[in-house]
């Protein structure tokens, strides 16, 4: 047999169901196991995993996460997660074991609920306030109104020191590091606006801006939530990658087998791989002998066939056959850790960019505080010193030329253009996604898994004769590898032979015997045949005759044609890079019109063919869905991959394509070239905003309310400006 590729997702009705990012379930707090499941797509898929793992001797419960993709186990300690995969993998769902202690939650995860946290607390104080001001607007007077004042001021003041915290940290940062960030004119609006009512409530002022305060603060926590929220952050790349390094592993000593933290392993030692599992380590197979799918770490889509002697890598599957493997590097040494070290290094490249809105507030924000600063030195000139009126000009000055509009112009258009793009499959990420989208000229595509489905499709199974039909049917059932499920689904209907003494034999085949004859199943010289060149395909003898090849091809991953063509029409250059043999790779490239094509590339040569595009002007988008591709997808300006893709190359991607369909790479392309224009846009807004507003400002014709509200306009009129992309 020729091609190891991942098991096909499960069928189940609800897939045919959008797809929803909201998770189903949460994680179980003290869950022994986690496991990573690449396939799932739907609520079906996870009532049928629950199911599944519920009924499984000594597991207490299980919890499916579906954004995450990930189910967590409590369990008995006599369980393990190979029994637990094993399982899945009869009904269809493809399972990894993942290391609960890596994957601790992530600081963004505490970052969000704290933001949802004190927006709630400001716009319900917000409303309370509000009503005490509308019985001040309606006359009361006197000790009345210092009395709404102070009951207003009592819910405003904790509330402002509460809820602006945000805001006061950043600014304090920007100031101890001698630069005016976006925050620090926020800031200084929501203090000057709150300072000024505590100095009016206790002078018996007519007016006091409690209201005004604790409204910016609301509207500036509401742009940052929803900025936070655009963003849907996920776990690290190189978190997950770690993660996914086999936490345990079958060490031999003495001839006795002992489960052992993969992490004492060290080299000389001696390690059993089952059939199915991960390899744990670096090392030289010293017995057995096997396949090897290698398509997650290099994106080959034949396996590699294991005996004595040949080297293997931490991450790869066993797939038919026990080996035995000798450690040579273990851990932080091993060729998986050192894929994680080039996601992190590129990923700490590519946050560097830097967003349209950094860079507008780096022009704008020194100019806010000199008009403030020239509106109060004005007014002490004008009034002869009247400190009241200079410091009530000023605040009304900086809060009406408050970044309000300026903060919210990014997210709002980056938060209507990412459920357009929802709705057509696509899942943004990254709050810069969109903007660095739309400067890509280059596209880079990996082949397995990506512009295919890495899942093979016979191609002749009907041209063959009954008895070859029944007959391969009954052995391909009786082997676990990809082609040879592929098949056995393939000929599903056709009457079984009778074949006796079924027996796999690892890294050739299936063989048994038929009519007083040996049938075998398998690689070509194992039956006796001459190999197909190029052409993938498993062999069946019949005992008697020429053996007969059954062929497949990798199935073309629908829209891939479509994708490719939109973003050729826009004007992008296609390459096409994969870790696959060249004949296959030249076949796609063929098929899909792609004139620049590599083939045999590692994970390192994929991040040195992006960074070598780079170098040359280029603005890079990489589309890939293996371990192989995940550094090149952290290391390219924007990247995406398919929900089928492994957790660690979802984690470094920009955007995840949620359903089988990639055509709609080719929309979310023009889409982000219209929402950078839209961003613009309501730069322009903001500024012509105020243009207007700054003079009425600082000619006094404008208290710090009516500044907030009309800083809440303009917030307003660019959220309606994004809503246009809709």
């Amino acid at each position: 047999m020729t091609e190891a590729l991942r098991p096909p997702p499960s069928a189940c009705p609800a897939c045919a169901v959008a797809p929803v990012a909201a998770e189903a379930a949460g994680q179980v707090r003290d869950a022994r196991l986690l496991l990573s499941l690449p396939t799932i797509h739907c609520a079906g898929c996870i009532a049928a995993v629950e199911r599944e793992l519920a009924r499984a001797p000594g597991v207490r419960s299980a919890r499916v996460n579906l954004t995450l993709k990930r189910a967590s186990v409590d369990a008995d300690a006599e369980v393990t997660a190979a029994t637990l995969i094993d399982r899945l993998g009869r009904i269809g769902y493809e399972a990894h074991e993942l290391d609960p202690g890596v994957l601790s939650m992530t600081e963004t995860d505490r970052q969000g609920r704290d933001l949802l946290m004190r927006l709630g607390v400001a716009g319900f104080a917000m409303m309370n306030i509000m009503l005490l001001s509308v019985a001040v607007w309606s006359g009361a007077e006197d000790a009345t109104r210092d009395l709404f004042h102070m009951i207003s001021g009592m819910i405003a003041i904790p509330t402002v020191l509460f809820a602006g915290q945000p805001f006061f940290r950043n600014a304090w940062a920007a100031l101890r590091a001698f630069r005016l960030g976006m925050d620090v004119p926020i800031s200084l609006a929501i203090l000057l606006a709150t300072g000024i009512s505590i100095y009016e409530t206790f002078n018996s002022g007519h007016h006091a801006y409690f209201d005004a305060a604790v409204m910016l603060t609301f509207f500036l926590l509401a742009g940052r939530y929803l900025d936070f929220r655009t963003r849907a952050v996920a776990r690290s790349a190189a978190q997950e990658l770690a993660a996914l390094e086999v936490p345990r592993a079958l060490r031999i000593a003495g001839g006795v087998e002992s489960e052992v933290p993969a992490a004492e392993l060290a080299p000389g030692d001696m390690v059993r791989v089952r059939p199915g599992g991960r390899i744990p380590v670096d090392g030289l197979v010293t017995e057995g002998s096997s396949e090897l799918d290698r398509s997650l770490l290099t994106g080959e889509s034949l396996p590699a066939w294991a005996g004595q002697g040949t080297a293997v890598s931490a991450g790869e599957v066993n797939l038919t056959g026990p080996l035995t493997v000798r450690v040579t590097a273990a851990g932080k040494d091993s060729s998986l850790h050192r894929m994680a070290d080039l996601v992190a290094v590129a990923e700490s490249a590519r946050t560097r960019y830097t967003s349209l809105a950094d860079r507008a507030a780096r022009a704008y924000s020194p100019v806010v505080h000199i008009l403030a600063f020239a509106a109060f030195l004005g007014w002490m000139w004008v009034s002869g010193g009247d400190l009241r009126l200079a410091i009530n000009i000023a605040a009304a000055t900086l809060i009406i030329t408050c970044p309000c509009a300026l903060g919210l112009a990014v997210p709002a258009v980056v938060t209507a253009a990412s459920g357009k793009l929802f709705r057509a499959g696509l899942l943004i990420k990254d709050g810069t996604a969109l903007e660095r989208l739309a400067e890509v000229d280059t596209v880079v595509f990996d082949k397995t898994g990506t512009l295919t489905l890495g899942t093979p499709e016979p191609t002749n199974a009907d041209s063959h004769d009954a008895d070859a039909r029944a007959v391969a049917l009954v052995l391909a059932r009786a082997s676990s590898h990809p082609l040879a499920r592929a098949l056995a689904e393939a000929l599903d209907g056709t009457a079984p032979a009778a074949v006796a003494d079924l027996r796999e034999v690892p890294g050739y085949g299936v063989e048994g015997m038929w009519r007083g004859h040996s049938v075998r199943l398998g690689r070509a010289r194992w039956v006796g045949a001459e190999a197909a060149g190029a052409v993938t395909a498993t062999w069946l003898s019949l005992g008697q005759g020429a053996p007969v090849a059954f062929t497949f091809a990798d199935r073309l991953r629908p829209g891939a044609a479509e994708a490719v063509a939109a973003l050729r029409d826009q004007g992008k250059e296609i390459h096409l890079v994969s870790g696959d043999v060249a004949p296959a790779v030249a076949d796609l490239a063929a098929r899909l019109g792609i004139a620049r094509w590599q083939a045999e590339t590692l994970p390192a040569e994929k991040v040195r063919v992006v960074a070598d595009l780079a170098a040359a002007g280029r603005r890079v988008l990489m589309v890939g869905d293996g371990l192989n591709d995940t550094a090149a997808l952290a290391a390219a300006h924007v990247s995406i991959s398919p929900a089928s893709a492994l957790d660690a190359a979802r984690a470094a991607s920009d955007i995840v394509l949620l359903g089988r369909d990639i055509a709609p790479i080719g929309m979310a392309a023009r889409i982000a070239v219209t929402s950078t224009r839209r961003i613009r846009e309501n730069f322009w807004l903001s500024g012509l905003y105020n243009v207007v507003a700054v003079p009425v400002a600082l000619l006094g014709f404008c208290t710090p309310l009516w500044a907030a509200l009309a800083m809440s306009t303009s917030s307003i009129t660019v959220s309606l400006n994004a809503l246009r992309l809709k």
